[in-house]
């Protein structure tokens, strides 16, 4: 798409045409990618085997350490090169494509040289015993030893696409991916199979991972002519422009994902003391869960082209309806998954795993996790909104309220009343509350906007605004 294009269709085109258009591919791209991740769950739990189910859930801390790397080079090069392109710099969309793609191959090799060096302490911090050593051991080899460095790079060149406006080729690499680790995944796991089990789950997923890769290295060459990315040497230039422009988004967006790393961390410290079943069964409704929240996650993520198109134009209005109508469509959908979720959560725990325990286990906390999923939506869109616009200390802020401040006491404090099952409510309590302070903070930023630029003032208004004892803001969202 030429850029012209682009930009008339982030401008001009019907918000209620124009969401669905982004929005559909992306969702489907998490939808694939939650499928992706609970494809070894799935298979492996057709063992019938907690201790092997176990080391697929004390490996996910390293998983989200992944995504902290990724979140910084792949959301804010992204965000980079969203606004590059409305400024129509191509240059630094090149640069900051550049950036975002060799920061991942040295980060890649970081994680390696890391891993190996301090294995022992790391398995000890994630809450590894002695009965899933072994198994964790051999898994966490294709996670980090080899896997590493295909799992940060297929993100990362996944947001650089999405970048460009080609959601559907970027979804498309997702489910490239997904459909070869499904293919894989019982090749490698089951007895009728190599009958590898657990340990060797990922090895599926390394695979599928570069495949990936391949696929976004294919469409880059194919639309090198129409495409402004670059992952030409000669593009990465190191500058002040590229480097604070990538980490003013990037660097937030990552600690919010390393907080996530730490809040699963003390999780699964809590989990462990209840057996490998209990390991199991949250493991379970964790994956269960996640569909919901890439699906909230997805629906945020695509506001991100359209709201720095429209602030860069200060198209306030614009943006404004265009965060009015994802959130009102994502609440909506949410509700309708909560629900579902919690009258069907022993069923849906079932299909990965036939054991009573488990069931027990995972159905109860399914419900606790499932009632926290409505108000995700206003805390996403909060965050994405900040990423789209540059305003990286906000989303900074909701990152740490999130898990410094809300989630982990809440995680600690619950347990204690509640042993295991309060571990599962500590997501509710959260995002009631950032929810709240979600709608508070936007309807400040939007009515600063559009109150500084767009509102006309006359003496009556001025007069009506003083007088009002509440002093409440003019323009709600």
């Amino acid at each position: 798409m030429a850029q012209n294009d682009l930009f008339i269709k982030m401008t001009e085109t019907k918000i209620s045409k124009l969401i669905p258009r982004l929005a559909i591919p992306t969702i489907i791209s998490m939808l694939v990618t939650s499928i992706y991740n609970m494809a070894d769950t799935f298979f492996v739990g057709m063992l019938a085997d907690p201790i092997q189910n176990a080391a697929i859930t004390l490996a996910a801390p390293i998983m989200l350490a992944f995504n902290v790397i990724s979140n910084l080079l792949g959301v804010g090069t992204a965000s980079m090169m969203s606004r590059s392109l409305d400024a129509k710099d191509y240059k630094t969309v090149k640069q900051s494509s550049a950036f975002g793609f060799y920061g991942t191959l040295f980060s890649g090799l970081l994680f390696f040289i890391v891993y190996t060096i301090f294995k022992q302490p790391i398995m000890e911090l994630m809450g590894v015993q002695v009965n899933t050593e072994f198994a964790t051991n051999i898994y966490m080899f294709w996670t980090v030893t080899w896997g590493a460095l295909p799992t940060i790079l297929h993100i990362v060149m996944l947001n650089i696409i999405r970048a460009e406006g080609k959601s559907v080729l970027a979804s498309a690499g997702v489910a490239v991916g997904c459909i070869l680790n499904i293919i894989l995944d019982p090749i490698f796991v089951l007895p009728w199979g190599l009958n590898m089990g657990a340990s060797v789950a990922w090895c599926a997923t390394f695979l599928s991972n570069c495949a990936s890769c391949i696929f976004y290295f294919i469409i880059l060459y194919k639309k090198r002519v129409k495409m402004f990315a670059s992952i030409s040497i000669k593009d990465l230039v190191l500058n002040k422009k590229v480097d604070s422009g990538v980490c003013s988004i990037g660097v937030p967006a990552s600690i919010q994902t390393l907080l996530n790393v730490t809040s699963i961390t003390i999780l699964n410290n809590f989990t462990v003391i209840y057996g490998a079943t209990a390991v199991s069964a949250i493991s379970i409704a964790q994956k269960i869960n996640s569909i919901p929240l890439n699906i909230a996650l997805g629906g945020s993520q695509e506001m991100i082209p359209l709201i720095s198109y429209t602030y860069a134009s200060k198209n306030y209005k614009r943006m404004k309806n265009a965060v009015n109508y994802t959130r009102n469509v994502m609440l909506i959908f949410l509700i309708l998954c909560s629900s579902v979720s919690f009258i069907l959560a022993k069923s849906f725990v079932g299909v990965f795993m036939n054991s009573s325990d488990i069931s027990t286990y995972g159905s109860q906390l399914l419900r606790g996790f499932s009632l926290g999923i409505p108000f995700l939506c206003l805390d996403y869109l909060s965050v994405a909104i900040f990423q789209a616009v540059g305003m990286g200390k906000y989303a900074f802020f909701f990152a740490i309220a999130r898990k410094i401040i809300l989630e982990i006491p809440s995680l600690i404090i619950l347990n204690s009343f509640f042993p295991l099952y309060g571990l599962a409510y500590a997501q509710f309590v959260t995002e009631i509350i950032l929810s709240i302070i979600s709608i508070i903070v936007l309807r400040r930023l939007f009515h600063n906007l559009i109150w500084l630029n767009t509102w006309h003032i006359n003496a009556k208004s001025i007069f009506e605004f003083f007088n009002n004892s509440s002093n409440r803001i003019l323009y709600y969202i």
